[in-house]
């Protein structure tokens, strides 16, 4: 939107012509989502503190957990009002590629508000019925994927691409709609398995975020594709003031959420910044570094996969609690400590999906 208002007042002074780099718009993205989650947060905690809108606690689990009952929840909208703000604020609004992640992203947190919804206002433990969460998310993520097969105008753009190995890709064909839902759906239900304590989603989110814009740049610059040996597409560079304004909202959002939270982000920001990820590394290329980067989400959903099956084929349980972070917990770990090791794995993770820039 300021982009369109930048390029009409360069006819007057061409010092506005600087808001044409995607670089400062992404710099912008950041801070102007940061600063919305800051300003916005005290009040929205007040109301939703004022209209009783808190967590409940399962009650089988770590009892640390009990103090927490009735802190407020549903945060998540903060995080994606700041994003949405922010992103159409700074992006270019004519590149598609904006509208595909904003979309996907909003569509699948209103599927968390149901949830929450159900959960907080109408006291339904169950929340929004499990075959219903998955068709909205289905319907939504195959929508997409189905548009951005039907639009692709270079091969790049529905292969699979191999990290580490220099020109080893498979071509997916149609296969690209199935491959492309299933990260998109399993990146949003593996963020949300991982929310289960203070900060502990909110900061790997982050991270990975900020790492998939630097592929996103890289990706929809010619030059550096090139010389770094990964798939061009065009226009994909402009996601990068989408994940910016992640990173600004998440951050802005931890500030209330770091251990003591004040606010937990709910279904409504841990299931749409999930799809975002998902929709993103589609977009770049870069599922399998995605899966990399996030493997503490990767983890915590594998621990609760495992432990269902293990449960129901032996009637054992492999963790103490599942997702992980629980078991963790339960074995004696305080809670900042099972948090802060996770963002230190996540770091590294990250610094290993990047180096794939590189190492080929």
């Amino acid at each position: 939107m300021l982009l369109l208002f930048a390029k009409y007042l360069s006819q007057f002074y061409s010092g506005f012509h600087v808001f044409s780099y995607i670089t400062l718009r992404a710099i912008l993205g950041v801070l102007t989502a940061l600063a919305i989650a800051l300003i916005v947060g005290p009040e929205m905690i007040r109301r939703l503190t004022v209209n009783q809108i808190g967590q409940s606690v399962r009650d089988d689990g770590p009892t640390s957990h009990l103090s927490k009952a009735g802190t407020p929840t549903m945060g998540g909208a903060l995080i994606l009002v700041a994003i949405a703000i922010s992103t159409l604020l700074w992006a270019d609004l004519s590149n598609k590629y904006v509208w595909i992640v904003l979309l996907v992203t909003l569509g699948f947190g209103a599927i968390g508000w149901v949830d929450d919804y159900k959960k907080v206002i109408h006291k339904n433990s169950q929340g929004l019925v499990a075959r219903y969460k998955y068709l909205w998310q289905s319907i939504i993520g195959f929508c997409a994927v189905i548009f951005l097969y039907l639009t692709a105008t270079t091969s790049v753009e529905t292969e699979l691409i191999f990290p580490f190995l220099k020109d080893v890709s498979i071509q997916l064909g149609g296969f690209y709609m199935l491959w492309s839902y299933l990260v998109i759906v399993g990146a949003s239900n593996a963020v949300n398995l991982t929310d289960g304590l203070d900060g502990l989603a909110i900061l790997p989110t982050v991270l990975v975020a900020g790492a998939l814009g630097i592929f996103a740049y890289l990706a929809g610059h010619f030059n550096f594709a090139t010389y770094l040996g990964i798939p061009f597409v065009t226009g994909v560079g402009e996601i990068v003031i989408f994940c910016g304004a992640i990173v600004g909202a998440g951050l802005g959002f931890l500030w209330f959420n770091t251990y003591p939270a004040q606010v937990f982000m709910g279904d409504v920001g841990a299931l749409a910044l999930g799809a975002a990820l998902g929709i993103v590394a589609v977009l770049v290329r870069q599922e399998i570094v995605l899966l990399i980067m996030g493997g503490v989400f990767v983890m915590e959903t594998l621990s609760v996969i495992i432990q269902v099956i293990s449960y129901k084929m032996t009637g054992r349980r492999v963790f103490r609690m599942a997702p992980i972070h629980h078991h963790f917990e339960l074995q004696g770990w305080p809670e900042p400590r099972v948090i802060v090791r996770f963002w230190i794995i996540t770091v590294i993770l990250v610094l290993i999906g990047l180096s794939s820039l590189k190492i080929r």
